[in-house]
C-alpha cells in the first residue's frame, strides 16, 4: 500500500501545481468596455424610463462638450471638469438605457425597439471614447503635476490646475491604481506646500 499512498500524494501535488498554474494563467486586465459595464451597474435609477423618457436620450451631442474639453487654450482645471462631466453622464445615459430594458423587456422587440439598441450602443462607444481621451489626459496630468513660475525674481514650483478637481478625475476613473494615482497627487501638493513655505526663509536669507 505505500507505493500507492506515495503515488496518491505526488498526484495530489501536482494537481494542486497544476491548479495554481491555471489560476494564475485566469488573471487579466480589465478592458474599457468591462469597466464601462461595471460603472453602469453602479449608477443609480430611481425609477427605469419608459419609450418616451429613452427617445430623449442623445449620446451624439457629446462632440460640442468633448470639443471644449479638448481645447488647449482654455485653464486645464475647467478641461478636466468638463471631462468628468461628460464621461459621467454618458455613463449614467447608457445605465438608463439598460435599466429601461432589464426591468421592461418589451421595450426591445415592440415595433421600433431597433432604435434603442442603436442609441444605446452609440452611448456604450461614446462612453469608452471619452473614457481613453480622458484616461490619458488624467495621466499626463499625474505625470507632470506642477508646473515653475518666476515670482519674486525665485523660480517657484505651482499647481499645474486645482489638485481636488484632479483627484475627482481619478475617483471618477476609478482605475486599477487608483490610490497610487491619488498618492502621487498627494505627494504634489506637499511639495507645492513645503515650496510656499521655502520661499519667506530663502528671500530672508538673501536679505
Amino acid at each position: 500500500m505505500r507505493p500507492f499512498r506515495a503515488a496518491l500524494r505526488l498526484s495530489s501535488a501536482a494537481f494542486g501545481a497544476a491548479a495554481v498554474i491555471v489560476s494564475v494563467g485566469c488573471v487579466k486586465e480589465i478592458s474599457s468596455e468591462e469597466r464601462l459595464e461595471r460603472e453602469t451597474a453602479r449608477v443609480p435609477v430611481e425609477k427605469a424610463a419608459g419609450a418616451a423618457e429613452l427617445d430623449k436620450i442623445n449620446c451624439q451631442d457629446a462632440t460640442a462638450q468633448l470639443n471644449k474639453a479638448r481645447n488647449v487654450n482654455r485653464p486645464e482645471t475647467e478641461r478636466l471638469q468638463d471631462y468628468i462631466d461628460l464621461y459621467k453622464d454618458l455613463v449614467k445615459k447608457t445605465a438608463t438605457f439598460d435599466e429601461a430594458m432589464a426591468r421592461n423587456p418589451d421595450l426591445q422587440y415592440q415595433e421600433g425597439s431597433q432604435k434603442y439598441a442603436e442609441a444605446r450602443d452609440i452611448c456604450v462607444q461614446q462612453a469608452a471614447d471619452v473614457r481613453v481621451e480622458f484616461e490619458r489626459y488624467v495621466r499626463e496630468i499625474v505625470n507632470l503635476p506642477t508646473v515653475q513660475e518666476i515670482k519674486g525674481g525665485n523660480t517657484v514650483e505651482v499647481p499645474r490646475l486645482d489638485f481636488n478637481t484632479l483627484r475627482a478625475a481619478i475617483e471618477t476613473l476609478d482605475d486599477e491604481d487608483k490610490e497610487q494615482l491619488l498618492a502621487r497627487v498627494d505627494n504634489a501638493e506637499k511639495r507645492v506646500a513645503s515650496n510656499k513655505e521655502e520661499a519667506p526663509r530663502r528671500k530672508h536669507r538673501g536679505d
